[in-house]
């Protein structure tokens, strides 16, 4: 394995950063790496219900999350406790890097969320993107960022999703 990769079996500390600060941080199972695709399994790590009005993140939900070394997104699938899929939430973030048993993702704003049926596929905070300054500061970044926003809603619409986390 390299540097930047883990042994299977292991719990890692999932470090989302926003904006250059720690906006949250949750120990995970990693479940698989194979030195680009990393998947870690966890609770909801919120203290409280989130109801986003389409979905609500709660207590006793699980999350499987698919990151990537290689690719501008991460995609988690939502579970409530009894194991019925809720649907995939897609962060637009900067390739994921892990070093030791921390896996870092830099949340970019741009999200996606598809329902478990697939009839809903939704871009959420376009408006905090906008709003964030990157285009201006990091133009690569902020085209990358609306290029992986785009590739997802393709694949959540128009087939392709589910191979992304097969």
């Amino acid at each position: 394995m390299s540097a930047n990769s883990a042994e299977p079996t292991a719990t890692v500390d999932v470090v989302l950063v926003k904006a250059g600060r720690t906006k949250i941080r949750y120990p995970a199972e990693l479940l698989h790496d194979d030195g680009t695709r990393i998947a870690v399994r966890a609770p909801w790590a919120g203290d409280v219900t989130r109801d986003f009005g389409f979905v609500r993140f709660e207590q006793g939900d699980v999350f499987t999350e698919f990151y990537w070394r290689d690719r501008w997104y991460a995609v988690k699938e939502v579970r409530a406790a009894d194991g019925t899929p809720k649907g995939w939430y897609c962060d637009i973030t900067r390739p994921a890097t892990l070093t030791g048993t921390e896996l870092v993702v830099e949340d970019l704003d741009l999200d996606l969320w598809r329902s478990a049926d697939g009839t809903d596929v939704r871009r959420l905070d376009e408006d905090e993107f906008a709003e964030s300054g990157l285009a201006e500061r990091d133009p690569a970044a902020a085209a990358a960022a609306a290029a992986a926003l785009d590739a997802l809603e393709t694949l959540a619409r128009e087939g392709g999703f589910e191979a992304l986390i097969a």
